[in-house]
């Protein structure tokens, strides 16, 4: 088949190859780091507090009196929280990562053609550029603890401690200072070039199939005694059995979400028109960045994945690096690209 007679494929589907687990929240003092496998777990309690009405309210055409009642009356909720014990002022929070080889593979392609052009394309981009630049991205996402989120603001120190672990002991381990490393940048400090190369060649190797990748990523965090932490919150659709803010647990340990912990290791996207004033995003086909309502990568500036994937495979239009940077950072991500109009 001509390459002007290619088609995308109707099914086309890829595996994520950074696979990381549920973080779980532990609790425990800061000098007592070293011996953190006996720290307690962050349980989630409930709370029910007497608030007052703050939300913005329709006034058009309403009834002062009515209107008046509404914002005088207390606003009861049940909320959930999760603090630390009042003896411990550091929050431990520890995931694995897997790294899986065959980055651009697809997992299921109906379309013979179109798969060998897709592997041959993905063939040519590891022969000149390799994993290198991806794998340096994701390492420095794990060194700046940028996977801790709102937990991450306001620490007093962060330490961040990787180990590849090979049939479950600890091969090879690195430890980073978080705060010294940007969440705008991925320029690391001199002190933290060393152990983040050897981290990136590391992951490196996962994704291009050298060897077994498999991290335990243990942080710890320096809130203060007391103080509350940050899980994720659970998305509950049956609004009538909703509590104002339901967090989330496994086992009755808060933790956050596999999903939202890979957000952040894919928080690698700055190759985005305005990535200068806005920083890095999270790889996704349109570059959409729901908590700020805006997509960066919209489909008339031909900078979406599936412009710059179609323009590649279909019309050998080579995009420039960086755009090469984001198309391989989304067939890691995982996903269903297919085009089932095409077919």
């Amino acid at each position: 088949m001509a390459t002007s007679d290619l088609k995308t494929a109707s099914v086309l589907a890829f595996e994520r190859k950074l696979d990381p687990s549920d973080a779980l929240f532990f609790a425990g003092p800061w000098g007592q780091c070293a011996a953190s496998q006996s720290w307690p777990a962050v349980k989630v309690r409930e709370k029910s507090v007497r608030g007052t009405i703050s939300n913005r309210l329709k006034t058009k055409d309403q009834d002062p009196a009515k209107l008046d009642a509404k914002i005088e009356n207390p606003n009861l909720q049940t909320v959930d929280v999760a603090t630390l014990p009042a003896d411990a002022d550091t929050l431990k929070v520890s995931f694995t990562l897997r790294v899986h080889c065959g980055a651009g593979t697809p997992s299921a392609c109906n379309n013979a053609e179109y798969r060998l052009k897709l592997l041959s394309t993905v063939k040519g981009y590891v022969d000149r550029n390799g994993f290198g630049e991806l794998a340096r991205r994701y390492a420095y996402n794990l060194a700046n603890g940028r996977f801790l989120w709102r937990n991450r603001l306001g620490a007093e120190s962060i330490s961040v401690q990787v180990a590849q672990l090979v049939n479950g002991q600890s091969k090879a381990s690195w430890i980073f200072d978080a705060l010294k490393l940007s969440l705008r940048d991925f320029e690391a400090p001199p002190e933290s070039a060393a152990p983040l190369a050897e981290l990136s060649s590391l992951i490196k190797e996962g994704l291009s199939g050298k060897s077994h990748v498999l991290l335990q990523v243990t942080a710890f965090v320096r809130v203060g005694a007391g103080q509350e932490v940050f899980p994720s919150q659970e998305l509950i659709l049956d609004k009538a059995k909703a509590k104002s803010k339901t967090l989330y647990t496994v086992s009755d340990i808060a933790g956050l979400h596999s999903q939202k912990v890979g957000n952040a290791l894919r928080t690698i996207d700055n190759w985005y028109p305005g990535a200068a004033e806005n920083g890095p995003i999270p790889v996704e086909p349109y570059g959409s960045v729901t908590t700020q309502g805006k997509a960066y990568r919209k489909p008339n500036e031909k900078l979406d994945f599936y412009s710059l994937l179609d323009n590649w495979l279909i019309k050998n239009k080579v995009p420039e690096e960086d755009q090469q940077h984001f198309v391989m950072a989304t067939l890691i991500r995982g996903g269903v690209f297919g085009d089932a109009g095409k077919e």
